[in-house]
């Protein structure tokens, strides 16, 4: 399926979504890559087999980090 020199990762290889863009659809939050994974933008995935990979965790907390917390004088 792939036309580009040098090849890009087949769907079953780890790095499958360093594959070239063929079709890109952001206002439907997804994209097609020339090795015929469907990549949203969740980083979901849905393979040529059918096989769907849900998207991973995202690895922020709910909490603030202390450069975006207000320091307020006690009493105010």
């Amino acid at each position: 399926m792939c036309i580009h020199v040098p090849t890009c990762p087949p769907a079953n290889s780890p790095g499958h979504v360093a594959a070239h863009v063929v079709a890109a659809h952001p206002e439907q939050g997804w994209s097609l890559l020339c090795n015929g994974i469907v990549l949203f933008d969740d980083d979901g995935e849905l393979h040529p087999d059918g096989r769907a990979v849900a998207p991973v965790a995202p690895r922020w907390t709910a909490r603030a980090p202390k450069s975006a917390r207000v320091l307020r004088p006690v009493g105010v």
